[in-house]
């Protein structure tokens, strides 16, 4: 399932718009689908467009200050931060959501919740890795967490799967604060409420300063910005797939 769920949304996002677009021009010699085609691409490659779409998916906020957050019975970060190259070494390395380990840092070492979960974050075409939330545990133990505070979820593939996961290891009802990227937290919040977890969300990983003024290079077309365009428009189709729009 896993497989679908990273292929299908391909054809419904830019990358797989646009291209259809010039193949449709292409094949039936239509100049209109590909100047259509490079509009959207235009579009989905400015900051000026990419900025709001993704502040609105964001649902735009800034960082909590984890002093002012209530008490939970844990404190659950979600995986999807680390980049883990294939070989025997598999040293991993920080991706741009390594605020997601960072928060959930904050949060205990600030006393919000005597326990610390991190999900066993998995892939199955990488069936010899170790699950991300075992690294995340070592370089917690770094820090100078306690073994006796933390603990690795089952391997996962998804997001469902980490809330059905967390649920298992908590019992009936939990109330726990989940660390995420902002643009992933109204989805992860919903499938934790639907496995019957009382949420407390904590979101991190913001992507964008709308507070900052324009100038000519939002108008001009960048890959950083096509990135968060397409970021934004995936989540957006995970939301509808899981209800959450």
């Amino acid at each position: 399932m896993i497989y679908l769920h990273k292929i299908l949304p391909i054809l419904f996002l830019p990358t797989g718009l646009i291209l259809g677009l010039l193949l449709w021009g292409l094949t039936t010699r239509r100049k209109s689908p590909i100047w259509a085609g490079l509009m959207l691409f235009w579009l989905c490659s400015t900051p000026l467009l990419s900025d709001r779409f993704m502040a609105a998916v964001e649902g735009h906020g800034q960082r909590l200050d984890p002093n002012t957050m209530p008490q939970a019975e844990a404190i659950v970060v979600l995986s999807g931060m680390l980049k883990i190259a294939p070989g025997p070494a598999a040293i991993p390395e920080w991706g741009e959501a390594s605020d997601r380990f960072w928060g959930g840092l904050e949060l205990y070492q600030t006393g919000k919740a005597p326990r610390l979960i991190f999900t066993g974050g998995w892939l199955p075409w990488r069936p010899d890795q170790r699950p991300e939330g075992e690294y995340l545990q070592d370089i917690a133990l770094a820090q100078g967490i306690a073994p006796t505070a933390m603990t690795v979820t089952d391997p996962v593939s998804n997001t469902a799967a980490e809330a059905e996961a967390v649920h298992a290891l908590l019992g009936n009802q939990p109330t726990i604060l989940l660390v995420t990227s902002a643009f992933h937290m109204p989805r992860a919040q919903g499938l934790f409420e639907r496995v019957g977890c009382t949420v407390i969300p904590y979101p991190v990983d913001f992507y964008v300063n709308l507070s900052r003024p324009l100038s000519i290079l939002d108008v001009l077309p960048n890959a950083d910005a096509f990135q968060r365009t397409e970021l934004a428009w995936r989540e957006l189709i995970g939301r509808a797939y899981y209800g959450r729009l």
